[in-house]
């Protein structure tokens, strides 16, 4: 499954310059956060697939205008096509906003965000706003990274994580890390296309949760 992940900047080239070749052979659309609306719907509506968001630091505009055509997944783990991908967006609170949250906040995200990775039977990728703490994060307080981040990828073992935030102009990008668990972590500002195996999530219906897998079932019986 071949994903176009943006965050953070619109891209010029996907946006004022855009050129069907440009996304040829890309499924899925995910975007980490802090982009416009209007800008998740221009590539809605110009490529014809899925977007899938989370909301950014700078997103609470979103409350009033969310991206039409687009599927918010904060606290969700979406399935698509197999691929299970968990949406927690916001950073680290350094001053009152709708997606600020404490480390003690995120954690009780984290907690939800396990009981639906149990359910269904695992995360393949773990869609961010912030960065894991350590792993592409900086030392001031805004751009801190959650520690938690860290403990769900120990558990889960996702495939991927992407994430934004962290900007290129900052001085401390670099777009791709493993973390010490295996995941693959990247950082999408700006845009990067990803070309994900089918070996590297289950088939759909496939999971390993009973339950979960009976409910998929159920489902498509319909």
């Amino acid at each position: 499954m071949k994903i176009l992940a943006v965050a953070d900047e619109e891209s010029a080239a996907l946006w004022d310059y855009y050129e069907p070749e440009k996304v040829r052979g890309v499924d899925l659309i995910l975007s980490a956060g802090d982009v416009k609306a209007e800008y998740l719907e221009f590539l809605v509506t110009m490529t014809n697939l899925p977007l899938l968001y989370i909301r950014g630091n700078h997103d609470d505009c979103y409350k009033h205008r969310a991206p039409a055509g687009c599927i918010c997944i904060e606290d969700k783990l979406y399935n698509y096509k197999g691929l299970r991908i968990m949406g927690l967006g916001g950073s680290m609170y350094y001053h009152p906003g709708e997606n600020m949250y404490t480390e003690q906040e995120m954690k009780r995200r984290i907690l939800r965000a396990d009981m639906h990775s149990l359910f269904k039977g695992g995360c393949d990728i773990l869609l961010t706003h912030s960065p894991a703490r350590g792993y592409g994060d900086m030392d001031d307080l805004p751009h801190r990274g959650f520690e938690c981040f860290n403990n769900y990828l120990e558990k889960w073992h996702p495939k991927y994580m992407i994430h934004g935030h962290v900007h290129k102009a900052y001085g401390h990008f670099q777009q791709e890390r493993e973390h010490t668990c295996g995941t693959k972590i990247v950082n999408a500002c700006g845009y990067t296309i990803l070309d994900i195996p089918e070996s590297d999530y289950p088939q759909y219906g496939q999971t390993g949760s009973p339950l979960y897998d009976l409910y998929i079932t159920l489902q498509g019986m319909r």
